[in-house]
């Protein structure tokens, strides 16, 4: 994985637990909107668990240790919730590198609306001592392909020349290196691999720090933000891009929201 040093993140990495804190054997209890299984020691502290879910048996080592919680990461599973399923994108998961666009796809995407629900109640009558009297059947769309707006972080790594466009790894600052994406439109994943080489084509490959995405019924806007004025080169290839994928829009901004203009395609 090619990162860069100055984009560490403050997070230890997940899959590599500290040597001093042996495995544990928990019961998950419950998923928090995180999509961290939670359990509770015998002393009532809880335990937050990446990668395990309800009615799970696990074992987990402890990576972060407060006064009030843990948070560890799941090592073993033995006993499996029949609501895990094998995740779609091979981008998912608890390894170094894995991409952190999304939280949920070990999980049924049934069971998925079920703790969104739960959770949103919960807030509800814990930050403004709400309770609904009447909850309405949830509103359910697409399991795969749904998300139509999407920021995807942009960078180039110079000891390696390559350009990354995705989302940010898991708890870490570094960009995910993904080919493709299920939770994005397919047009879009299937433009992932192009915009790399795009961006690595262009003389402000270093100052493009991210591209945010909406997708309409006939037009995908991309909002390039660039750090500094892009030459006529630059601006000819975007062009030549956009021209080469039908209903593709770019936008560029400089600097705010205000700054927002369209590319002119002529």
């Amino acid at each position: 994985m090619a990162r860069r040093q100055q984009n560490k993140t403050k997070h230890p990495a997940t899959d590599t637990p500290p040597v001093d804190y042996p495995p544990d054997l928990l019961n998950v209890e419950s998923l928090d909107i995180e999509a961290q299984g939670i359990a509770h020691r015998e002393d009532g502290k809880v335990v937050f668990i990446d990668g395990a879910l309800p009615f799970e048996r696990v074992s987990a080592s402890v990576y972060r240790k407060k006064p009030t919680f843990e948070k560890a990461t799941m090592m073993g599973l033995l006993r499996e919730s029949s609501q895990r399923v094998r995740p779609q994108c091979p981008h998912f998961g608890l390894h170094t590198g894995a991409c952190g666009g999304c939280k949920m796809q070990h999980l049924h995407v049934g069971a998925q609306v079920a703790v969104k629900q739960r959770v949103l109640e919960d807030n509800l009558w814990h930050l403004g001592k709400l309770k609904a009297g009447n909850v309405m059947r949830p509103i359910e769309g697409p399991a795969w392909n749904y998300r139509y707006r999407a920021r995807l972080s942009v960078r180039f790594v110079r000891k390696k020349g390559e350009v990354l466009v995705g989302f940010h790894e898991r708890k870490s600052g570094y960009v995910a290196d993904i080919r493709e994406c299920h939770v994005l439109p397919r047009h879009v994943s299937d433009l992932l691999l192009p915009l790399r080489g795009l961006i690595a084509s262009m003389d402000a490959k270093e100052t493009l720090p991210q591209i945010e995405l909406a997708c309409g019924d006939a037009i995908t806007a991309m909002v390039l933000r660039h750090m500094e004025p892009l030459s006529d080169g630059d601006t000819a290839k975007l062009r030549a891009f956009a021209a080469a994928h039908p209903g593709l829009q770019w936008w560029l901004q400089s600097g705010g929201p205000d700054t927002v203009t369209l590319l002119d395609p002529a």
